[in-house]
């Protein structure tokens, strides 16, 4: 028995082509297994072979969406594979929505069967959850080994025609997609048995879960800006030149907190950004273009609003998980307000 053709598509990092100085690279073919397709290789064993990977820079896709597409079907359509696999990508936002997209298209468009893998909080999830199986990882590439292996097992199911079940048992995202199924116990007496378990405080499964979401009242608006102490907090990554406490350019597990007393503005010599999820260049050049310091001294010179708090807090904001977003926003508000500073004005890039 032949074994099944597999097309993998990767970004410029997996294929150990370079970084964000290489995300503008050119969709190319690769003969073979390249970075995470040696994984994929090993868990398919006998029964699937990854013919060619397709390589396509992270930045070059997301901005150049409908030429790259069409030139990577084009590259898949060339090998006739039975199945095209994207990633994993796990909370890389640009590469989760280019892994996405064009797993999407090859399935819609050349009709094979396709998949891949992100985080839950990928931008790439809500996007394409219903349209390909997205396998659910961990938020780094840590997880590697452990996406590889889900991965190569859904493929291979779906390889062989076999029937997918619940994302539980396959470890898919949920798609929102409802299939009826014959229960041992009818929907009443299912229904009140999760009552008592919910009324005994004891572990139970909904059958249909409701989303969650955070409720935060806004502030009321400041009334005085003249006598109000305004800080500044940023997720797109600047920080003193070095970037001395090595604050990851995505997926960020820390924050800075920088003194800009004795800054009128920022420069190319004093501060940098350590962002990896745009182009650095004129945030390099005029780390003002990020945080306004120039504009804000002048606004404290003036007096129109009265005074610039001593530090400024930063972080990366592309990648970083909820958890440690929200764990970085309750540190920040608690030193902030212990400094007497009355507003904050939040940038992003």
């Amino acid at each position: 028995m032949s074994k099944f053709k597999v097309v993998h598509y990767v970004n410029q990092f997996y294929a150990g082509i370079g970084g964000e100085e290489k995300a503008d690279h050119l969709p190319e073919i690769i003969e073979g297994a390249v970075g995470p397709g040696l994984a994929f290789k090993g868990a398919f064993g006998d029964q699937a072979e990854i013919v060619a990977t397709i390589v396509c820079g992270d930045s070059y896709y997301n901005e150049n969406m409908e030429k790259a597409r069409e030139t990577i079907l084009k590259m898949v359509k060339q090998y006739s594979p039975d199945l095209f696999i994207a990633g994993p990508a796990f909370n890389a936002g640009r590469y989760g929505v280019a892994c996405g997209d064009i797993a999407t298209s090859v399935q819609e468009n050349l009709g094979i069967r396709a998949l891949s893998g992100m985080y839950i909080e990928n931008p790439g999830v809500d996007l394409y959850k219903k349209a390909v199986y997205l396998i659910e990882t961990k938020n780094n590439a840590a997880d590697m080994r452990n996406a590889v292996k889900k991965m190569a097992s859904l493929g291979l199911k779906l390889l062989g025609n076999e029937e997918i079940t619940t994302p539980e048992e396959e470890g898919y995202i949920k798609r929102g997609v409802r299939k009826n199924y014959f229960a041992n116990d009818r929907g009443s007496q299912r229904a009140v048995d999760m009552l008592l378990q919910k009324m005994k405080k004891s572990q139970f499964t909904t059958e249909f879960a409701m989303p969650t979401f955070d409720r935060v009242d806004p502030n009321p608006a400041i009334k005085d800006m003249a006598h109000t102490k305004i800080a500044i907090v940023p997720s797109g990554g600047i920080v003193p030149k070095g970037n001395p406490d090595h604050i990851e350019s995505s997926s960020a597990s820390k924050y800075g907190k920088y003194d800009i007393a004795q800054f009128r503005n920022l420069s190319e010599k004093d501060h940098e950004t350590a962002h990896g999820g745009y182009d650095p260049t004129f945030a390099n050049l005029d780390s003002d273009r990020v945080i306004p310091v120039d504009v804000l001294r002048d606004m404290e010179k003036e007096g129109r609003i009265g005074e610039l708090f001593d530090f400024f807090y930063t972080t990366t904001g592309n990648g970083t998980s909820v958890a440690n977003a929200k764990a970085f926003a309750a540190e920040i508000a608690k030193d902030l307000l212990s400094n007497g500073v009355q507003a904050v004005i939040l940038t992003s890039t």
